[in-house]
């Protein structure tokens, strides 16, 4: 037996609840709207992005990684097939809107963070969006 067949059976042997993607899901809208808030604060104050909001966006980026693997596992475990396309994709569009805010917004300017807030509140929406769709077809 290769250690790679040990691996892939280890994984496949764990079972997650959709309960657990549904509350992890709660979880990554409220890191995102609280992110959305501090940096809202720092835009309106005329500063860059606070240590706080800083840290703040790293729990959000960490959030929504853990977030999407916990749906690509109930992909794997055959749950969510009959959930819109919307919802996948508009579960990962945070995670490039937070690529393409490392690439042109670190919000360490007044400028740079102001673009990052526009960023963020397009992530927000789609998190808040994928989260409420995945509500409405979570059991049918």
């Amino acid at each position: 037996m290769l250690a790679q067949d040990i691996g892939e059976g280890v994984l496949d042997n764990i079972i997650i609840s959709s309960a657990v993607h549904r509350s992890w899901g709660a979880f990554t809208v409220f890191v995102l709207f609280v992110t959305l808030v501090l940096l809202t604060k720092d835009v309106a104050q005329s500063n860059p992005a606070s240590r706080l909001t800083r840290w703040s966006f790293v729990v959000a980026q960490v959030a929504l990684v853990v977030q999407a693997l916990l749906g690509i596992k109930l992909l794997d475990q055959g749950q969510g097939i009959r959930q819109l396309y919307i919802h996948y994709v508009g579960g990962l569009i945070p995670l490039g809107v937070f690529l393409v805010g490392g690439w042109v917004a670190r919000g360490d300017s007044k400028r740079s963070a102001r673009i990052l807030l526009v960023l963020l509140a397009v992530g927000f929406g789609s998190a808040l969006m994928a989260f409420v769709i995945g509500q409405a077809y979570v059991n049918r």
